[in-house]
């Protein structure tokens, strides 16, 4: 059985509670990381981040941990959702999540939705100019 790092003391309840069910059903496989990723498809470096609290693990993670140890997934995918509502998205735990407005300039929102729907526009009129390219006939001289 591995010797487990304790969790970050950042990492909220739920994420701390999701990771420490992983890490024991991990254990009850007795297999190593390597192993483990073997049989799944993500990598020995990726379960240790997602066994140490640093990643939250994607579902499908979650999916196959369960499928190569034989457990219940329903159980550990109610708490992967409740874990994905209070992981600290946007870094690594213990880091606090920017909030979009914090990290975006003064009007930045309102100039990639301009940019965004000129891009739209632009992209409709080429549409619409092949569009009648192709029914409207050529004229035939």
């Amino acid at each position: 059985m591995a010797r487990w790092r304790p969790l970050p003391d950042a990492l909220p309840r739920e994420a701390r509670h999701l990771v420490e069910q992983l890490r024991a059903l991990k254990d009850r496989t007795g297999l190593s990381l390597a192993e483990l990723a073997r049989r799944t498809a993500y990598s020995k470096s990726s379960w240790q981040r997602y066994l140490s609290g640093a990643k939250q693990p994607p579902r499908g993670a979650v999916q196959a941990l369960c499928r190569v140890a034989g457990a219940e997934q329903a159980r550990l995918l109610a708490l992967w959702d409740l874990a994905d509502h209070a992981w600290p998205h946007g870094g690594p735990a213990g880091q606090a999540a920017q909030t979009p407005a914090a990290a975006a300039p003064p009007g930045a929102e309102y100039r990639r939705w301009r940019a965004a729907a000129l891009v739209s526009f632009v992209v409709i009129a080429v549409l619409l100019a092949g569009l009648l390219l192709w029914v409207l006939p050529v004229g035939s001289g």
